[in-house]
């Protein structure tokens, strides 16, 4: 039973993030109606901001705008995108998803942030 919703929510997760960025290429898409776009480039902002409408530190309430209102957006935005926008979309966004990650580039973003916080902390001191 855990491991089955465990799976399902690991899913469910795959599918939102997909989406996200399905629905962020349609909302450049000129065949994509214009009231469309418009929100499915809020939406698509939005679930990739850090800053959401409920901070996520208060209990139970932090979670109610990932869990809820951002799959309600992309629905939303889903629906009024034409369906062969979004298969196009989605199936370019699929196989963003299946390229490789260069973790050296990681590396190298994080090296060059931890160089900047160490001069301003210097600075600062």
């Amino acid at each position: 039973m855990t491991t089955e919703l465990i799976s399902n929510a690991k899913q469910w997760a795959r599918t939102i993030k997909r989406d996200v960025h399905a629905v962020w290429l349609a909302a450049r898409d000129q065949r994509t109606p214009w009231f469309a776009e418009v929100l499915a480039m809020i939406v698509a902002a939005y679930a990739v901001s850090p800053i959401d409408l409920i901070p996520d530190f208060i209990p139970v309430l932090g979670y109610v705008d990932d869990i809820i209102i951002v799959p309600l957006g992309i629905l939303l935005a889903v629906k009024l995108t034409p369906p062969e926008v979004m298969n196009e979309h989605r199936a370019t966004a699929d196989a963003a998803s299946e390229r490789p990650v260069s973790r050296i580039a990681a590396l190298v973003f994080i090296a060059i942030w931890f160089f900047f916080a160490t001069f301003l902390a210097r600075m600062l001191l």
